[in-house]
C-alpha cells in the first residue's frame, strides 16, 4: 500500500472520529435553543443530551467484536450511513421524542464507527514509527474534538437555527463514505469467530446502567434511589458478564489482555485522562460563567487551550513512542497534566495568561497520555482482536468522561454547600446553599446592597470549592502517574526474572 493511500485512510477515519466526539458536546450550546423551539420537558431534555453517550457506551463492546467478525470496512461504512441518516432526522425533528430517537440512532452509527477507526489504523500502519504517529493523530482528535463541540455549536448558532449542529455532519459523513469506498481496503474479518449475543446484551446493560447511575448522581435534581438502582443493576450485570467471559472459549472481551501491563496501564491512562479532561473542562467552564461573568461561547473559547494543546501533543507524543518505554511516557504525561493543574491553581485568581498556560499544560499532558494509552492498547492486542481492544479503550473514555463530570461536579457542589455562609441579616431561601446558580437567581430579586452581598458570598464559596477540587484533581493525577510508573517497574522486574 502506498504512503499516500495510508495517510488518506487516516484522514477518512479521523474525519469520522471528529464527528463522533464533537457530537458528544456540541449540544451544550444548542440545548437552550432547541428546548425552547421544541417545547421539550426536563425529562426529554435530559434524554436528548444523555441518550447519545448512554447508548454508544452500551453498544461499543458488541460493535467492536462484530467488526472483528464481519470486517472493519463494512461496519465502518454502515456506521457512516446510519450516522448520516440520523443527523438528517435530528436536524428537522418536529417534536422532542423524534430528536431523542435520532440521538439514539446517532449513537448506533457512532458505536459502529468508533472501534473500527482504531482497528483500520492498526491494520493499515505496519511500521512502528508510522503507527505511533497515526495513533497520536487519532488520540489528539479523540481528546481535542470534544472540546471543540461547544465552540462549533456556538458559532453555528450565531448564524443558523439549532438544527445546523446536526446538519453539519452530513457533508463530512458523505465525503468520508465516498473516500472509504475509494481508499479503505476490504477486510474480510474472521467469520469463524462467534458473536456472543448474550454477552453483548449483558455488557450493554452493565455499561448503560453504570453510566446512567453516574449521570443521575451528578444531576442537581437527580434521584439518589435511581442512581443506586442503576449502580446495582450495572454491577450485577458486569459480574455476570465477567463470569461468562472467563468460562467462554470465544469471549466477547478477552479479559486476559488485562494481564499485560502495557495494556492494563493503557486502560488506566485512558480512564484517568478522560476523567481529568472532561471533569476539569466542565468545572472551569462553570466558574468562568458564574464567577467571571463570561458568556457560554466566551467560556468555551477560553478553555479552547485544553483541546488545542491536546491536538498538538498527540502527534508529537506518537512520534516519540518508538524511542521510549510507553509506560514511562504515560507516567510523565500525567505528571505534566498535574503540573498544569498546579500552575492553574496558583493563577486562577490572577491574570488570564497564567491560567491559560496551566490549562494548556493540562491539555498537553492528557492529550499525550491518551495517545500513548491508545497505542498501548492497540499495539499489545493481537491484530485479529483489534476491534475488541478498540472498544475496551473507548469504554474507558466513556466511563472516565461521565464519572469525571459526575464526581468533580458533585464534590464541587458538596464543598460549596459546606462553605457557603449566608450574610447576616439576609432572609433568603435555604436553596442558595445548594448551588451558585440558585444563589445568583435569588439575588436578582433582592435590593441592590443585599443582592451584592449574596452574590459575593456565593462566589466566595464557589471559589473555595473550586480551589479544593482543583487541588484534589492535581493530587489524583500525581498518584495515577506514580501508580502507572510502579506497575511498569514491577512488570520489568518480572520480565527480567523470567
Amino acid at each position: 500500500m502506498s504512503k499516500f493511500k495510508r495517510w488518506m485512510i487516516l484522514f477518512v477515519v479521523s474525519s469520522a472520529l471528529l464527528l463522533i466526539v464533537m457530537d458528544m458536546t456540541i449540544l451544550y450550546t444548542a440545548l437552550p435553543s432547541l428546548t425552547h423551539d421544541l417545547g421539550a420537558s426536563a425529562s426529554e431534555k435530559l434524554w436528548i443530551l444523555n441518550g447519545y453517550s448512554l447508548v454508544m457506551a452500551g453498544l461499543l463492546p458488541a460493535m467492536g467484536a462484530l467488526s472483528d467478525r464481519l470486517g472493519y470496512k463494512k461496519i465502518f461504512s454502515i456506521g457512516l450511513i446510519v450516522f448520516s441518516a440520523a443527523s438528517l432526522i435530528a436536524a428537522f425533528s418536529p417534536v422532542p421524542y423524534v430528536l431523542v430517537v435520532a440521538r439514539v440512532l446517532l449513537a448506533v452509527g457512532a458505536s459502529m464507527m468508533m472501534p473500527a477507526t482504531l482497528s483500520i489504523i492498526r491494520v493499515t500502519f505496519t511500521d512502528p514509527r508510522e503507527l505511533g504517529l497515526a495513533i497520536g493523530i487519532w488520540g489528539s482528535i479523540a481528546s481535542g474534538g470534544a472540546g471543540l463541540g461547544p465552540i462549533v455549536g456556538g458559532v453555528l448558532l450565531e448564524h443558523f437555527w439549532w438544527g445546523s449542529v446536526f446538519l453539519i455532519n452530513l457533508p463530512i459523513a458523505l465525503i468520508a463514505f465516498a473516500l472509504t469506498l475509494l481508499y479503505i481496503p476490504k477486510h474480510a474479518g474472521n467469520k469463524e469467530k462467534k458473536w456472543d449475543l448474550t454477552g453483548s446484551i449483558q455488557i450493554m446493560i452493565a455499561m448503560v446502567a453504570l453510566i446512567y447511575s453516574i449521570k443521575e448522581f451528578a444531576r442537581r435534581d437527580g434521584s439518589l434511589m435511581f442512581a443506586v438502582i442503576g449502580a446495582f443493576i450495572g454491577v450485577v450485570a458486569l459480574m455476570i458478564f465477567i463470569r461468562r467471559q472467563n468460562r467462554s472459549s470465544n469471549p466477547l472481551i478477552d479479559l486476559s489482555l488485562f494481564k499485560v501491563s502495557r495494556f492494563s496501564t493503557g486502560f488506566i491512562a485512558a480512564l484517568v485522562g478522560s476523567f481529568g479532561q472532561m471533569g476539569i473542562q466542565y468545572i472551569v467552564t462553570q466558574r468562568l460563567q458564574l464567577v467571571e461573568g463570561l458568556s457560554p461561547l466566551q467560556a468555551g473559547l477560553y478553555t479552547l487551550s485544553i483541546p488545542l494543546a491536546a491536538l498538538i501533543a498527540g502527534p508529537l507524543t506518537g512520534a516519540l513512542l518508538h524511542r521510549f518505554d510507553v509506560i514511562r511516557i504515560k507516567s510523565a504525561a500525567l505528571l505534566i497534566a498535574a503540573l498544569g493543574m498546579g500552575i492553574y491553581l496558583m493563577q486562577f485568581n490572577s491574570a488570564f495568561a497564567g491560567q491559560i498556560l496551566g490549562l494548556a499544560l493540562l491539555g498537553a499532558g492528557l492529550g499525550g497520555g491518551m495517545t500513548v494509552a491508545s497505542h498501548s492498547i492497540m499495539s499489545y492486542a493481537p491484530p485479529h482482536k483489534a476491534g475488541m481492544a478498540a472498544s475496551i479503550e473507548e469504554v474507558a473514555y466513556e466511563i472516565g468522561g461521565a464519572s469525571g463530570i459526575a464526581i468533580i461536579g458533585s464534590m464541587s457542589g458538596l464543598v460549596y454547600t459546606l462553605t457557603m455562609k449566608i450574610p447576616v441579616g439576609l432572609n433568603v431561601p435555604a436553596n442558595v446553599k445548594d448551588s451558585l446558580d440558585e444563589a445568583l437567581l435569588v439575588a436578582e430579586g433582592l435590593p441592590a446592597q443585599a443582592s451584592e452581598m449574596l452574590k459575593e458570598a456565593g462566589r466566595t464559596a464557589f471559589d473555595e470549592s473550586f480551589f479544593a477540587i482543583i487541588a484534589g484533581v492535581t493530587v489524583f493525577l500525581v498518584v495515577a502517574s506514580v501508580v502507572i510508573g510502579l506497575v511498569g517497574a514491577l512488570s520489568k522486574q518480572k520480565e527480567s526474572a523470567e
